[in-house]
């Protein structure tokens, strides 16, 4: 990586921008290169945003950007840097983004915040937002962004991630292997990561029923049995033999054991076979955070057991790239109306989240006196310089055209309140009964 490569990447992003390009680009670059901003009318006094602060909130409400080019352009630029013939680690995972108070904000619904502090029921009002990131080799908050979507009140957070991995998969041309938390052990979710040809290591959770391959036809009246024995993990009775455990090691040094069974089938999806996992760590501190005992499933062998652990931990970046996209670079900060605004708004800070790690291999950084430079670079360190070398590099967004004084409202308009909107609430979805 060098300068007129990133200068290059910078180009084809602002030919993304159909709409408002010009205040889009330079509202990425007021981001990208101003830590101290805690708002958006603070990143409207960056030198790099060279527009008043209405234009900024005009470039969110009207501005317009071509989603699936801005998706090929940044998957392309992000390949680069992977080695060839190399497995591609990518998560799946929503957050929520609470917005309790915006009454005029529509498809508001019911979100979990679980990090709230002694609430008996952590239920919040807001939206929510499906990623799917490009995970580093080491836990950290390099993460890549390949797909952010908002799930709407009619959707569910699988019937997004499914979308979305339609979409991101069949572009990395390298073998694929899915890492998501428990809610995705669905049928739903493995048969298309299996028709997408993807490899997953999923958690599930230790109250689901599956069930192994069903006997063979006895030869009497009647239709053949479709599931066979039970296995649950919760249950130690219903396990039975393991096909395959290994015993080691963990990075810290401490012992761990994994045993497999094969063959097993959720019960609405017969034909998918898949394998559960066990890993036992003796020495964890049994919380919740600690478990001793995680259960996990993937769909075929190509994943050893040796690898289960360490391949599972490269997830908890997408956590840590989450937590530096809504302290750092201001994700739900931002105070916007509509859905689409802040749709908006959610694609500029991955378009920033993934400049700052293509600008990580131009090998420059900034360290505070008690930061140590034997650890690995940070984002936040990468962003400190990033005002230096936007300066070097100069900006694709053409100079503003002042336009002159405002006429301003007409004599006798009266503007009527913003509409109010109700918060939607989920309801399970009802079994359709055969009619006769």
């Amino acid at each position: 990586m060098n300068f007129n490569t990133f200068q290059e990447i910078r180009q084809q992003i602002y030919d993304t921008f159909e709409r408002g390009a010009d205040a889009l680009f330079n509202l990425c670059d007021a981001l990208l290169s101003d830590p101290q901003a805690r708002s958006l009318p603070e990143l409207s006094l960056s030198p790099f945003f060279e527009r008043e602060w209405p234009s900024l909130y005009q470039a969110l409400e009207q501005g317009m950007i071509n989603t699936a080019r801005l998706r090929t352009q940044w998957i392309d630029a992000l390949m680069r840097q992977r080695k060839e013939h190399h497995p591609i680690w990518i998560s799946v995972d929503s957050t929520s983004i609470a917005r309790p108070d915006a009454k005029t904000s529509p498809d508001r619904g019911i979100i979990y915040v679980p990090n709230m502090p002694r609430a008996t029921k952590p239920v919040s009002v807001g939206w929510q937002v499906s990623t799917v990131m490009l995970l580093p080799d080491e836990p950290s908050s390099w993460v890549g962004i390949l797909d952010q979507e908002r799930i709407s009140t009619q959707q569910t957070a699988i019937e997004v991630g499914i979308e979305q991995l339609r979409r991101v998969v069949p572009l990395l041309h390298a073998q694929v292997i899915v890492l998501a938390d428990r809610w995705y052990a669905t049928t739903d979710f493995l048969r298309a990561c299996q028709q997408l040809g993807c490899q997953v290591v999923i958690r599930l959770k230790s109250n689901r029923k599956l069930y192994r391959r069903a006997s063979p036809p006895t030869g009497k009246k009647g239709r053949p049995a479709l599931h066979g024995a039970l296995f649950q993990p919760k249950a130690a009775q219903t396990h039975g033999q393991a096909h395959e455990q290994w015993s080691g090691l963990s990075a810290s040094g401490k012992p761990i054991q994994v045993r497999a069974w094969k063959q097993v089938h959720f019960r609405d999806a017969c034909e998918l076979e898949l394998s559960v996992i066990e890993v036992q760590r003796a020495r964890a501190t049994d919380s919740k955070r600690d478990p001793r005992q995680s259960w996990f499933v993937i769909l075929d062998d190509s994943v050893p057991l040796s690898q289960i652990v360490p391949l599972y931990e490269r997830r908890f970046s997408h956590e840590h790239g989450y937590r530096f996209l809504k302290q750092d670079l201001l994700w739900t900060r931002v105070h916007v109306r509509t859905p689409a605004q802040f749709e908006r708004w959610t694609l500029l800070v991955s378009t920033v989240m993934n400049l700052l790690l293509v600008a990580r291999s131009l090998g420059q950084a900034c360290y505070r006196r008690w930061e140590r430079r034997r650890q690995v670079v940070t984002p936040r360190q990468v962003r400190r310089l990033m005002a230096g070398i936007l300066g070097q590099l100069g900006t694709p967004a053409r100079v503003c055209q002042r336009r002159g004084k405002s006429p301003g409202r007409p004599p006798g308009f009266r503007p009527q309140p913003a509409p109010r909107y109700p918060v939607i609430v989920k309801r399970p979805k009802m079994a359709q009964k055969a009619v006769p």
